[in-house]
C-alpha cells in the first residue's frame, strides 16, 4: 500500500459525497446509540447478510443451510431458502456464509464444505431456484485448488474460505480470509484475482459507486492496529487506507453519512487461527474521518455481519442473533 496519497479524512470525504467537518468538531467525542434491542433469537447460527429488494433482511444460517428473511420492523421470519450445504465442522465455521442479490435473485456464498474437510458439497456460489433448488453458478473451491495463494501465505484448507460477497458489474466480489484475496466471480463461473493481500485476513465487503471498501481481522491475535478499512478500485486494485482501530473487524458498511466497520472484539488467547472472538467483547464503530475508529456500542455477542438501514444497524451474531442498534440519536443516516 503507497503512502503520500490521499489523507483518511479526504478519502473519507470523497467515499461520502460531502465536505468533513472541521477539526475542532470531529474532535468532540460522538453521542452514543440507544442500547442495542434484541430483534431476532434462534437463527441456526449466523454468518453474513443483505437487504433484499424488498427491504428485508435476509440471512444465511451456516449450521443448517438455510436463508431467512427477518423483517426489520417486527423480527418477523421466515425460511425462504433450504437448499445451501450446511455446516460440516460442527462448532467451528463454515457452511452458507453470505447472501447477495442481482435484481431479483439471490444467491448463497458457501465455505468450508467440500472434500478436504470432509464435505461433499461445492464450495462457491448457489443460485437460488426456489426454497429447495440452489444451483451452482461458480466452483470456487475448484478454481483454488488450481490457483493457489503466493508461497509466503501459509494455508490448510485447499479449497480456501470464502468469506462475504459483494454485488460488482453483473456477478460478485469475494473475499477469501484464508487466502488472503479479493475475487472477482462472474455468472458464468469465471474466477480472477483481483488483489492478492499478505496475511491481513479480508473479511466484509461494501461498495459505494465505483469504490470498494473491505474490512481486515488483521492476523492472530488481531490487534485494533491491524483491524483496518480499506478502499479501491477494482480496475486499479490499489488500496488505501480509510480507517483502523478494531479488533477483528468482520465488516464494513458505507451509510449516507458515515462509514461504520463491526469489530468481533477480543480473541481468545490461545485458540487457533480462525476461532470466533470473546462473547460479549464486539463493538459497532463508527471512522472519525482521521483514520480512527470510534465506539457506538460495545457489548456485542460476537457479531458476524450488519445492515443499514432506517437510521438503524442491524447486526448478526455468531449464535444466531440479529439485533436492531438505533443510530439516530450518533449519526442520521437514513440508509
Amino acid at each position: 500500500m503507497r503512502a503520500g496519497r490521499r489523507t483518511p479524512l479526504l478519502l473519507l470525504a470523497t467515499l461520502l459525497g460531502v465536505l468533513a467537518a472541521p477539526a475542532s468538531v470531529q474532535a468532540v467525542p460522538p453521542p452514543r446509540a440507544d442500547d442495542p434491542e434484541l430483534l431476532v433469537t434462534g437463527l441456526a447460527g449466523g454468518s453474513g447478510s443483505t437487504l433484499g429488494p424488498d427491504g428485508a433482511l435476509y440471512v444465511p444460517e451456516p449450521v443448517s443451510g438455510e436463508v431467512s428473511r427477518i423483517d426489520p420492523r417486527t423480527g418477523a421470519t421466515t425460511v425462504v431458502a433450504s437448499c445451501l450445504p450446511p455446516r460440516v465442522l460442527v462448532g467451528d465455521v463454515g457452511g452458507a456464509m453470505d447472501v447477495a442479490f442481482l435484481g431479483s435473485t439471490m444467491y448463497g456464498l458457501t465455505s468450508l464444505v467440500s472434500e478436504d474437510v470432509g464435505g461433499s458439497a461445492v464450495t462457491g456460489i448457489f443460485r437460488v431456484e426456489d426454497e429447495d433448488t440452489c444451483e451452482v453458478v461458480a466452483d470456487i473451491g475448484a478454481w483454488s485448488l488450481q490457483n493457489p495463494p503466493p508461497p509466503d501465505i501459509d494455508f490448510s484448507v485447499p479449497t480456501g474460505v470464502p468469506y462475504a460477497m459483494e454485488p460488482y458489474r453483473g456477478g460478485f466480489l469475494v473475499t477469501d480470509a484464508h487466502f488472503n484475496r479479493v475475487l472477482q466471480v462472474g455468472l458464468d463461473g469465471e474466477v480472477r484475482t483481483v488483489l492478492q493481500f499478505g496475511n491481513v485476513v479480508p473479511t466484509g465487503l461494501d461498495r459505494r459507486d465505483g469504490t470498494v471498501l473491505a474490512s481486515l481481522a488483521g492476523p492472530v491475535p488481531h490487534r485494533p492496529e491491524d483491524g483496518q478499512v480499506l478502499a479501491f478500485r477494482v480496475r486499479s486494485a490499489d488500496p488505501e487506507l480509510v480507517a483502523s482501530g478494531g479488533r477483528l473487524l468482520v465488516d464494513v458498511e458505507v451509510g449516507r453519512h458515515a462509514l461504520y466497520a463491526l469489530a468481533q472484539g477480543d480473541f481468545p488467547e490461545g485458540e487457533p487461527e480462525g476461532s470466533p472472538a470473546l462473547p460479549d467483547t464486539g463493538q459497532l464503530l463508527r471512522a472519525d474521518g482521521e483514520g480512527g475508529l470510534d465506539v457506538i456500542a460495545s457489548g456485542l455477542d460476537r457479531p458476524t455481519s450488519m445492515e443499514l438501514l432506517d437510521r438503524h444497524a442491524y447486526v448478526i451474531t455468531y449464535d444466531g442473533e440479529v439485533w436492531r442498534i438505533n443510530l439516530a440519536a450518533h449519526q442520521h443516516d437514513r440508509r
